[in-house]
């Protein structure tokens, strides 16, 4: 029983967004989408257990969610209302002799992208823009309320209000779902690859798991969906690339016995060569462009860190003018916090302390941690330990807590 209800928890993370995406297609309410796709997930912890877990969990969820959707529609009480929502969300006129029978047969068909549909929708510039991520990556990401509400640094019940005030005014506002047109794409690109860096960043980083790579995949395979939209976008070539770069050092995150290692001592054959050479040249895209912005800055710095094949051959000083130059365009604490990595290579430890010491991140545990490094470097161990310890109880992430765990206690 507890295998097949993992393997629920399982399915859910690495599939509900799609069953949502491809439900709200035809349901044309994003609400009465969730609500089948929970009560499939339900379902299943119901089934699995006592009849085994399918050959094809997807599927299943799939399906029984189409069965709950298609029985909705059946209980409207009138046609018009049948064809309501799908004619908003669509743009469709015209009726059908059965909206059950339609819808059935149209959850049937290939998909046709529906995330990349339900992320424009999401990102519609009538929504605000903090409204905007948060709704994408709770429905086309699958991440909890909480962990949405992590990554802004808010409480879950601001976050839980904000989601469902985006859900709302999509439906007052009957916000078409579809890809917008070439004119409309310019203005909804920045609030939608926000998403796709924050997507990205859980399947990468995670908080509830180590690692999520299926979310790190998508992401990835999303954004190279909405650069064939664009192509001559150069912020989504640039996120393309940092995306890629950044992937690039997933095998050698790890030891294997599931600790993290550091940047500073991963094992460099390990990381992929070809990924890097993919985001390189995206780089090498972005220069001749000519037109920079905040993520090919990035993937500029992760692409220095490509080159280096040693910790020691690392180029600091051209990273440290590449955050001089993000900060010029993202002027954030959290810019501050990683310039100051890069600070204490050039500059030492004491003045990359004492930019951290002014920034206003006390409940990020990534600042109590790198308050710990150049503590430890500056030879004030008790002092270390301490902010070790704080990170270690901030930190959602297992694999980062026993880390830092263990170095509090080193």
């Amino acid at each position: 029983m507890a295998d097949a209800s993992a393997e629920v928890a399982a399915v859910f993370r690495h599939e509900s967004g799609k069953a949502v995406a491809t439900l709200v297609r035809m349901l044309g309410d994003i609400d009465s989408a969730q609500e089948a796709v929970q009560d499939a997930f339900v379902r299943a912890l119901e089934v699995w257990p006592r009849d085994g877990v399918p050959p094809s969990p997807a599927a299943w969820i799939v399906t029984t969610a189409k069965h709950r959707a298609i029985d909705v529609v059946r209980r409207e009480r009138t046609r018009e209302d049948r064809y309501r929502g799908r004619a908003v969300m669509e743009g469709e006129d015209g009726t059908q002799a059965d909206p059950a029978q339609a819808i059935a047969d149209a959850l049937d068909e290939p998909v046709r992208d529906d995330q990349l549909r339900l992320m424009f929708t999401c990102c519609h510039p009538a929504l605000g823009m903090e409204a905007r991520v948060a709704l994408t990556l709770r429905l086309i990401g699958g991440l909890e309320t909480r962990d949405i509400a992590r990554a802004f640094l808010v409480p879950e019940s601001t976050m839980a209000q904000r989601i469902t005030r985006a859900k709302r005014k999509i439906a007052a506002a009957r916000i078409p779902y579809r890809v917008p047109s070439r004119e409309e794409l310019p203005e909804r690109m920045g609030a939608v690859l926000a998403v796709l860096y924050l997507v990205f960043n859980e399947g990468y980083s995670g908080t509830t798991d180590a690692t999520r790579p299926d979310l790190a995949r998508e992401a990835i395979r999303l954004t190279r969906e909405v650069r064939a939209l664009l192509p001559d976008h150069p912020e989504t070539t640039g996120l393309l690339a940092l995306m890629l770069l950044t992937e690039s050092r997933r095998p050698a995150r790890f030891n294997a016995s599931g600790d993290v290692v550091l940047l500073a001592d991963q094992n460099r054959s390990l990381w992929d060569r070809a990924l890097i050479e993919q985001g390189q040249r995206l780089v090498l895209d972005c220069i001749e462009a000519g037109q920079p912005g905040p993520y090919q800055v990035q993937a500029a710095i992760a692409a220095v860190h490509g080159d280096a094949r040693r910790f020691e051959d690392t180029d600091w000083p051209q990273i440290l003018a590449l955050y001089d130059q993000l900060f010029a365009f993202t002027p954030t604490a959290v810019v501050e916090l990683n310039r100051a990595v890069a600070l204490a290579e050039v500059r030492g430890p004491a003045a990359a302390l004492a930019l951290v010491d002014g920034l206003p991140l006390e409940r990020y545990h990534l600042w109590h941690a790198t308050r710990a490094t150049f503590l430890e470097r500056l030879g004030r161990l008790e002092e270390a330990r301490a902010a070790f310890a704080t990170a270690a109880e901030l930190t959602e992430n297992p694999a980062e807590r026993t880390f830092l765990r263990g170095k509090a206690g080193a």
